[in-house]
């Protein structure tokens, strides 16, 4: 493009505000006259879009605290089975009004009529499947002033291939339905630049070089060809590509260095992921532009990078990044109930999971309201497991039968819709370079037609990455019986394990067992199974007259089927830690318990290094308040398990192996680290030291090193600790870890017959841990203040155990001062900490958000007080 102005003749606009919603049922007009006459919609709901139905009449109150004890199972679900309509104006001016114009619908559940000014855009049979992006040519029916878009949204019925939230949690009463994605205006010239696409080939030697290709989707619109130039930007680098497209044609443009050098990049800044390097990203613009206009323009960010998987032994996948073995440190993700976060509460949650020190999310299904969990991750350097969820491929949640070995999508229409729903999605999504794999199923394989089409769509759209035929497959060394069910006639095993377990798993388990879900290969989804919230969350969705004891509200919170209530979870708490005598005792108890089973779940793949490849707890977070699978609770509160997970996935530190009772030094750095120092002590219960220990040692790159065995001396108390440190040459704290152990250890039952779906290995005799409960009280000495660095808020608060006893599991408890909730997200360096008899420690946690704040301190022996800020600001 010479350097004479040009105008602009696009414009993009997400249609967000000004939207109702109505009932079919309560509107008698049909598309042409709703959509000429919006005043038959003044009396609907008030709505932004996106928004389900449901989560649109929960945020006008038609509904009221749907999470709160059982109030959604009071929710009807048939205002739900006729369709709804949303309804919306626009204004165009004098000069948009003549523009070429597009209207794009990035998702809407399930089905849908649309109407423009009294035409009919579109039809059920073109809208058809959550999980399809559609685009349509109104440029006919806009006109100057406002114009008018009717949406009759059709929902989901039992055997469509819709959002579905699995055995997570109780299913919303609408079913998702509605336009839960964004509905976008695209105004432009008759030339419109699509889909751009960025993918690298990396070279290490001689020197570092990336060599990119573009590629873009242009369609012309006029009867005529079209001569223009596409300009291409990234960064700095700008060039011109002069074009010439057909009349009424989509032309896909490549464009490589072979034909652009400046396309061939020398020391290319690589994204990488957290904890590994930084996560670089780049800005591509590509405008289109003729007769000194701009026609068209399309925006997009990529990462320069490259993935590719590994085998051990042939049996079990891992995956490099740049060539760099990546352990895979997971959880998987869920979106709210009813979609309804907030971009605030998202980025929360990403944070928190690099905070936990984990590397990767999973997400069972293709979630999120738009890409903001997508920009996120790219952002943090966070790995995203993308794909199918199984709620398509069992007849419970389906509601209707399916295909024993390939699940619901069989028939030969189906396979069609699924085919082109998962093109639409990896067209949405392919630029993020945090999705480092593609899974087309979760518990079973495609059927080879449907394989074939995904392969089909890689081959065109994204040769990128690897894919996964299935997030299950042969998975154990030992070829567990019926592994085979999951084997793809095309691409054979996924090399991935899907054996559990997803309920109450003793520690040692994840050291010992080879059979099942243990510490080797890649299980993608597995836990300990519930982590109970905090006290602090459960009074506020559990009404005061049944907190205490559990019941049927509780139950309701919990999972479904087979993890419909915390039978599991409670006679492991009686039998290891004693029956509790209060809600505050079951807390306490629950606390410690969602410590202890998550820390050495993680533990054991950092052990195992030499053949473990990841790792994916089961789960992230929670779409409504639970009591399974989460490392914080739907509020934002983190559970123990989420400190035992910060703990269990530190890049350099000391680890005990409960199956062989060694103290390991793992370090996950890919650099060999020098001079570093391991003291290892153990205590009685009366905090008595019986056995101490100093190693000096170097730890390689990427390695998991045994430095001795712990030896209990005889006639210790049957509940004792563990106390881990490492230092580096000078002196100073790298990293602590404290166990609680037990001399009776557990005994798992593997022989046991659970039936055909083997979700967790029951104990034939539980660790004995009750001793706990005689520990004496202790009064810690606590600072707290709230200072300002570098523009950064923080809270500190510094502790002082100056007693002769163990201060056990120290609960920081931020609060806000106004209203006395817990103070969310937070982020302590630790929490859930014990201290030694004397030890001092100093823990921050950043604050991401204004507001006076008080610490509240609590702990297993430790009487809950709460602090007033100093208010220090340096």
């Amino acid at each position: 493009m010479n350097s004479k102005p040009y105008t602009t003749k696009y414009a993009s606009r997400v249609l967000t505000q000004g939207w109702k919603l109505k009932s079919a049922s309560e509107v008698g007009e049909t598309g042409d006259l709703v959509s000429t006459r919006a005043s038959i919609l003044d009396d609907g709901l008030p709505a932004q879009v996106p928004t389900t139905v449901l989560a649109a009449l929960v945020n006008n109150g038609v509904y009221d605290r749907p999470y709160y004890a059982d109030n959604l199972k009071n929710i009807p679900t048939d205002p739900f089975k006729v369709p709804w309509w949303y309804l919306t104006t626009f204004e165009l001016t004098e000069v948009q009004a003549p523009l070429f114009a597009h209207l794009n619908f990035d998702g809407i559940n399930y089905k849908a009529n649309v109407w423009l000014n009294g035409h009919q855009v579109a039809d059920s049979n073109t809208i058809n499947g959550a999980y399809r992006r559609t685009a349509f040519d109104i440029s006919t029916y806009t006109k100057e002033g406002e114009n008018i878009l009717a949406i009759e949204v059709i929902p989901p019925k039992p055997g469509d291939f819709s959002i579905g939230f699995v055995d997570w949690n109780p299913a919303p009463p609408d079913g998702n339905m509605g336009v839960f994605r964004p509905v976008t205006l695209e105004l432009h010239g008759g030339v419109l630049v699509k889909n751009p696409f960025v993918r690298s080939h990396i070279r290490h030697e001689p020197e570092p070089e990336a060599d990119l290709f573009i590629s873009a989707e242009l369609t012309n619109f006029h009867d005529r060809p079209i001569a223009g130039d596409l300009l291409v930007e990234i960064g700095d680098i700008r060039f011109e590509v002069p074009l010439n497209l057909p009349s009424k044609a989509k032309s896909t443009i490549e464009i490589g260095p072979d034909d652009h050098p400046e396309l061939r990049i020398r020391n290319p800044r690589l994204w990488w992921p957290v904890g590994m390097g930084e996560p670089h990203l780049y800005p591509l613009k590509l405008t289109f532009a003729a007769r000194q206009e701009v026609w068209s323009c399309a925006e997009t960010r990529f990462g320069i990078r490259e993935v590719t998987d590994y085998w051990l032994n042939e049996i079990h996948r891992g995956f490099r990044i740049n060539g760099q073995n990546v352990l895979i440190k997971g959880a998987g993700w869920t979106d709210d109930l009813l979609l309804m976060d907030t971009h605030d509460k998202i980025e929360a949650q990403v944070n928190y999971v690099r905070h936990m020190n984990l590397n990767c999310i999973r997400l069972e299904g293709f979630w999120g309201t738009d890409q903001k969990l997508y920009d996120l991750c790219d952002e943090q350097g966070i790995l995203l497991m993308a794909g199918w969820s199984c709620h398509w491929e069992h007849e419970i949640h389906m509601g209707v039968p399916v295909d024993e070995r390939f699940g619901g999508v069989y028939k030969p229409d189906d396979i069609a819709l699924v085919a082109q729903a998962w093109e639409d999605q990896v067209l949405w999504l392919r630029n993020h370079p945090s999705i480092f794999v593609w899974t087309v199923a979760s518990d079973k394989v495609p059927i080879t037609e449907l394989e074939r089409k995904y392969i089909e769509t890689f081959a065109k759209y994204d040769p990128t990455r690897p894919y996964l035929n299935s997030t299950g497959g042969v998975g154990s060394d030992q070829h567990v019986i019926g592994s085979e069910d999951v084997i793809s006639e095309i691409s054979g095993s996924s090399g991935v394990k899907m054996l559990g377990p997803y309920a109450y798993t003793a520690p040692v388990y994840w050291f010992t067992d080879t059979r099942f879900g243990g510490a080797y290969g890649f299980n993608t989804e597995t836990g300990p199974g519930a982590q109970v919230p905090q006290l602090d969350s459960l009074k506020r969705f559990i009404p005061d007259d049944e907190l205490w004891p559990i019941g049927d509200v509780w139950n309701y919170h919990c999972g479904r089927y087979e993890f419909s209530d915390l039978g599991r979870f409670v006679t492991a708490i009686n039998e290891r830690y004693g029956t509790p005598s209060s809600i505050e005792d079951f807390d306490k108890k629950a606390q410690a318990m969602n410590y202890e089973l998550m820390r050495p779940m993680f533990e054991a793949f950092q052990v195992n290094k030499s053949k473990a490849t990841g790792v994916v707890q089961w789960m992230l977070n929670a779409a409504w308040p639970k009591m399974y699978w989460q490392l914080y609770d739907y509020y934002l509160l983190p559970t123990g398990a989420f400190y035992a997970t910060r703990k269990a996935c530190a890049p350099l530190q000391l680890i005990y192996n409960y199956g062989d009772h060694k103290v390991y030094a793992v370090n996950d750095h890919l650099r060999s680290i020098d001079n570093l120092h391991a003291h290892i002590k153990v205590f009685d219960i009366n905090s008595d030291l019986l056995f101490s220990e100093h190693r000096e040692f170097h730890a390689p790159p990427d390695s998991s090193t045994p430095l001795l065995e712990v030896k209990v001396p005889d006639a210790i108390s049957s509940s004792y600790f563990l106390d881990l440190r490492l230092y580096d040459d000078k002196g100073t704290s790298v990293s602590d870890n404290f166990y609680w152990l037990s001399t009776q250890e557990e005994v798992l039952d593997y022989d046991a017959d659970l039936g055909e779906f083997a979700f967790h290995t029951p104990s034939k005799q539980y660790a004995n841990l009750k001793e706990l409960g005689s520990l004496r009280t202790v009064d810690l000495s606590v600072g707290f203040r709230t200072l300002t660095e570098n523009g950064q808020r923080h809270a500190e608060a510094i502790l002082h155990n100056d007693n002769d006893r163990i201060a056990f599991l120290i609960n920081l408890k931020l609060l806000d001062k106004e209203t006395g909730e817990p103070f969310v997200p937070v982020f302590w360096e630790d929490n859930f900490i014990s201290l030694l008899p004397g030890e001092k420690r100093r823990v921050r946690t950043s604050l991401h958000q204004g507001g006076p704040v008080e610490l509240k301190v609590e702990g297993w022996n430790v009487a809950p007080v709460t602090y007033k800020d100093s208010n220090t600001t340096t």
